[in-house]
């Protein structure tokens, strides 16, 4: 696995004070949680109107879960982030090891669990460390024994059966 520098922003356990950015952005997160949910509500209607549409929906939802239980990583693929919300409040995350921050990883925003607030961007992270301890490194395997080199007796058996396949092969495309 490729070595990853796991980057910082702010200090999530310090005070920290809240910029124009941060508001923004979490007015913008705001924003895409109300467009989203209008469009699930619309969706569900939709459903509840047609109900071949909601059984490929399950269906759909089905896979999914199927899809993502497949990916199941190991403790130590998976780096834990502490992160500062926009609320205020400080809270662990967790994202693949392979993702140098949390916002790479696609977490701009959690809910909180201390004040229970939907969507909460994060204003300042830092990665504590992997869940688990990755496996010692296994001895890497003996290479294979250098091939036996042929006795003379059997060199000579094998030029045998090779004339008589080369003067049986003459004989059948010069007749």
């Amino acid at each position: 696995m490729r070595e990853v520098k796991y980057r910082s922003s702010g200090v999530p356990l310090e005070e920290y004070e809240l910029t124009r950015r941060d508001h923004n952005r979490q007015k913008e997160s705001g924003k895409t949680s109300r467009w989203a949910r209008r469009q699930v509500e619309e969706d569900n209607a939709k459903c509840r109107a047609d109900p071949e549409r909601a059984e490929r929906r399950r269906h759909a939802f089905e896979n999914v879960a199927k899809l993502m239980q497949s990916f199941k990583k190991a403790d130590h693929e998976i780096m834990r982030w502490r992160v500062r919300l926009h609320c205020g409040h400080i809270i662990e995350t967790e994202a693949h090891c392979t993702y140098p921050d949390p916002l790479s990883a696609g977490s701009y925003d959690k809910r909180c669990s201390e004040c229970g607030e939907d969507r909460q961007t994060i204003v300042a992270f830092e990665p504590i460390g992997l869940r688990g301890e990755p496996p010692e490194a296994a001895e890497p395997p003996s290479p294979p024994p250098p091939p036996k080199k042929p006795t003379r007796a059997e060199l000579e058996r094998r030029v045998k059966a090779l004339e008589k396949e080369n003067e049986r092969l003459r004989a059948k495309f010069s007749g």
